[in-house]
């Protein structure tokens, strides 16, 4: 069985195993997480999820992510989770189609001062769940999407049952029990596209708080099925509208890293209009009256345009700020008129701009096919002026994915911004990107705390 598999990899992988390029990679990816959090906490974003988590209280076992208190370890990863995917601001694998990190970092921490890991040991953790969770999406790319479900939810509960049963020291037979326990767990459905909910949000908080119940129920002898993942009600055949490819999960793994082939988000925003934000900016090079612009012509992808074209996209304005960051007619209106996507851009006022709303009701969706998944399409843009001039933009794939990846100055200058340009961001970047050196959590969330308090 492939549970069987994934689970005897995860348990006999230690710091010493990973690549320098592997262990640089996670960190990156653990620094990225962390910015998002506390760019939530300043702004008072994910507050239902970190209200309802904090009230779990239970033993004082972990402490979430930009708090203080001390929760039990799954409600403190729910309260990290929250916040680390409040923004919509998280990291992307393109072939599976997950965010990794909001998967991994939130059990990664929390079990990790639970059991008084080293930095290095909760470094391994997490790069088991980014590995893990990278394919599990690829071994069916879009399909839980294409089903109706976030894909991040699904595959969600299984990468952080494999990180907390690895920091738990769980033997071979129990992780695989674990792995089938948290498949029960799954879930996420996308019906949030269709209104003014946030659910999404909250879909990495249920998923890193299951997966650690998952693992302690089968620490304590609680049994699940082998074949949570092949099998005919399993997970792929009961949530997947596409095939699987098992070989995506199994192959060349330990060698072959998913974890070094993850995407850092430089808008807060769905993905997969990214590539399109990308060919807007090559088309107009300098920023361009909106009045003067007559027709607005974007390409996109099949598999994107259910996701951020929906019904509402284009005709009226976003009915939330989250329904904003799955608005691609709206969000490309908004980065011509301010000249860049933030987080500010999807606060209730910009988003209730109606000069904003006119440019995006002259945005024209044309759907084009091409090779590959969706998050890695090209982009092109076709932006015709009152004056007659065309303004043609294409990009190969879009700014911050493996294709383009931001360095680390790049990142370091999106973390400081998600800060709040705090004068201990810096620090704080530091011992995260040097996370395999530190003895344990405590001056990491000490720092945190610190610099996601409110302006």
């Amino acid at each position: 069985m492939t549970s069987a598999v994934l689970a005897s990899w995860a348990h006999g992988l230690t710091f010493s195993d990973l690549p320098e390029t592997v262990r640089h990679a996670t960190a990156r990816h653990l620094l990225d997480g962390v910015g998002n959090a506390v760019a939530a906490g300043r702004l008072g974003s994910g507050a239902a999820g970190w209200a309802v988590a904090d009230s779990l209280g239970g033993p004082a076992e972990a402490i979430p992510l930009t708090g203080t208190r001390s929760l039990s370890a799954p409600a403190a990863a729910m309260a990290t989770a929250v916040r680390v995917h409040a923004l919509d601001f998280d990291d992307t694998h393109a072939g599976a189609l997950v965010h990794p990190t909001v998967v991994s970092l939130p059990a990664a921490f929390a079990v990790g001062q639970q059991v008084g890991a080293s930095g290095s040991e909760i470094l391994t953790a997490a790069t088991i769940g980014l590995e893990s969770a990278c394919r599990l999406g690829a071994v069916s790319p879009h399909g839980f999407h294409a089903r109706g479900l976030h894909a991040t939810g699904v595959v969600g509960p299984l990468s952080s049952a494999l990180v907390a049963g690895y920091l738990y020291k769980l033997p071979v037979p129990q992780l695989v029990d674990a792995l089938g326990i948290a498949g029960s767990s799954s879930s996420g459905l996308l019906e949030f596209l269709d209104t003014d909910a946030d659910t999404k949000a909250l879909h990495p908080g249920s998923a890193s708080f299951n997966g650690i119940l998952a693992a302690r129920l089968a620490a304590a002898g609680a049994s699940g099925p082998s074949s949570v993942l092949e099998g005919k009600r399993g997970l792929y055949a009961a949530m997947s509208a596409r095939a699987a490819d098992f070989t995506a999960l199994t192959d060349q793994l330990g060698d072959h890293w998913e974890a070094t082939r993850i995407g850092i988000k430089p808008y807060p925003s769905c993905q997969l209009m990214h590539v399109t934000l990308d060919a807007v900016s090559a088309a107009l090079g300098t920023k361009v009256d909106p009045t003067r612009i007559r027709d607005i012509e974007v390409y996109v992808h099949p598999d994107s345009i259910p996701i951020v074209c929906g019904p509402n996209a284009g005709t009226a304005a976003p009915r939330s700020t989250y329904d904003g960051k799955f608005d691609l007619p709206w969000s490309v209106a908004a980065l011509i008129h301010d000249g860049a996507v933030t987080v500010e851009t999807y606060t209730p006022e910009s988003i209730a701009r109606p000069a904003v709303l006119d440019t995006a009701r002259i945005v024209r969706v044309t759907e084009v096919v091409s090779d590959g998944p969706a998050a890695s399409a090209p982009g092109r843009a076709v932006i015709t002026l009152e004056d007659g001039r065309v303004l043609d933009g294409q990009v190969a794939g879009s700014r911050g994915s493996i294709a383009l990846p931001l360095d680390d100055s790049e990142l370091v200058a999106k973390f400081a911004g998600n800060c709040g340009e705090h004068p201990q961001s810096r620090e704080l970047a530091d011992r995260l990107l040097g996370l395999a050196d530190e003895p344990n959590l405590s001056t990491v969330l000490a720092l945190a705390a610190r610099v996601a308090q409110p302006n």
